[in-house]
């Protein structure tokens, strides 16, 4: 009598939920043994996500995995880690919908099921100090895009009055742009006036000011200039305000996992965007190390890659993970000894994008970073260059936080002659392929 040895699955997580987030409600699923109803509904109220947490509790639950549907998940997620549940956050692309007809009752019993067996992974997710940080820099990264929009909305204004301010003068939030459009705004009409009031280090003559300060009087372009400078005033204030909690909790966040290394550090690079206090004696104190010393790293970078990463990076066994996680690295798909596709993942990490940022800043430096990006350009183009530089930038913060080392640059003349020697070393294994062999110019 023939038998066939089946593989089974065991199962890792007996005590395992699973849960499937929505905007008004959520369906858990526990096993079947554990309740007369195994598969409840709860809405999405504070008390109630309060009721659900108890529920899991005498089920006798101790670990819990959830899709991460929007900013669904956030509240959940707290209340949960708060009752001492273990909390699997996972990406939605790695939990495949059950076959047959989908409902929220079936995909919360899909998960359950896939996390007792162990076959889903958690996300990654920073300490509660850090997570607070990042809500802070995510709050501030939007708060420029709605200041820089209120300056395009005064240069249309000036379009309608045909005042060419913006042609003669770089910024026209600065210190003389914004004595001219007071004054404009205060009734003044004169060119030879407003055109007094331009200080500082304005390029333009003082004729072609006037000749660009000659426009018409229409009511509403000026109403719209009006509205669109107060509120930009509004949020450059907003701004400062953001950045006053941000250094609040930067003191709070050094006191408590600070290295006690803080120290007057001062400002390498002077952004436009930069904040209002300095924040580099700071990062050093809570990183331990001077991440601004990395070239194209300002400080404003630095503090919005640590409060989506954090400072320990033992959560990625090494740089590889690292850089996959920060979607720096192909998306190859191999079957069978053969590359199927290559297609880029579409994944939308904000670490990952604040190292393209940095990296893009980098095509015309004198350093051997600048020159690594300029010599990926020439071979793939600008995507390919500003991804390649950006986890090349990536691997450096990872050796510095990780074993705390300071950034310690090569030259750009060694890194020259080091490229120079393994392309040598390439095309003499080339030639010896072919049965030749190199000899310098000068030998016959």
């Amino acid at each position: 009598m023939k038998t066939k040895n089946q593989a089974k699955v065991s199962m890792i997580n007996p005590d395992a939920a699973g849960i499937d987030i929505g905007g008004s409600f959520h369906f858990v699923a526990v096993p079947e043994d554990r309740s007369t109803s195994p598969v409840r509904r709860f809405g999405s109220f504070t008390r109630d996500l309060h009721d659900l947490a108890k529920w899991l509790k005498g089920c006798h639950i101790k670990t819990v995995a959830m899709e991460s549907t929007g900013i669904y998940w956030l509240q959940l997620f707290l209340v949960l880690e708060e009752y001492g549940f273990e909390v699997f956050l996972v990406n939605a692309q790695h939990v495949k919908n059950v076959s047959g007809r989908k409902t929220d009752v079936l995909d919360c019993q899909w998960i359950q099921q896939l996390h007792s067996y162990g076959l889903l992974s958690a996300s990654f997710q920073p300490e509660d100090m850090i997570r607070t940080l990042r809500g802070y820099m995510r709050h501030r990264k939007n708060l420029p895009q709605a200041y820089s929009t209120q300056i395009l909305h005064m240069q249309k204004a000036f379009e309608q009055l045909n005042i060419k301010l913006h042609n003669v003068i770089t910024d026209i939030t600065g210190k003389s742009g914004q004595l001219i459009i007071n004054a404009i705004l205060d009734g003044e009409r004169d060119p030879e006036r407003l055109a007094s009031l331009a200080v500082g280090r304005v390029k333009a003559s003082k004729e072609e000011i006037v000749l660009s300060l000659e426009g018409t009087r229409k009511v509403e372009p000026l109403f719209e200039l009006r509205q669109s400078y107060e509120l930009n005033l509004i949020y450059k204030q907003k701004i400062t305000d953001c950045d006053t909690q941000i250094q609040k909790h930067m003191e709070e966040l050094a006191g408590e996992n600070g290295t006690g290394k803080c120290q007057e550090i001062p400002r390498r690079v002077y952004s436009k965007n930069r904040f209002s206090f300095n924040a580099t004696p700071y990062l050093a104190d809570i990183v331990g190390v001077d991440l601004t010393g990395i070239f194209g790293i300002s400080e404003v970078c630095a503090m919005e890659i640590v409060s989506e990463v954090g400072v320990d990076m033992s959560k990625w066994p090494s740089e590889r993970q690292f850089t996959s996680w920060l979607n720096l690295c192909p998306h190859n798909r191999i079957s069978g000894g053969k590359l199927l596709k290559n297609k880029k993942k579409k994944s939308k990490n904000k670490a990952g994008q604040a190292f393209r940022m940095a990296a893009f800043a980098l095509q015309r430096s004198d350093h051997y970073l600048g020159a690594f990006y300029r010599r990926m350009k020439s071979k793939g183009g600008a995507l390919f260059a500003t991804k390649a530089t950006a986890r090349k930038l990536a691997v450096i913060f990872y050796h510095m936080v990780g074993s705390q080392l300071e950034f310690n640059p090569i030259s750009l003349e060694e890194y020259e002659k080091s490229h120079a020697d393994r392309k040598l070393t390439y095309l003499k294994r080339q030639a010896s392929k072919l049965g030749l062999e190199l000899m310098p110019a000068g030998d016959s």
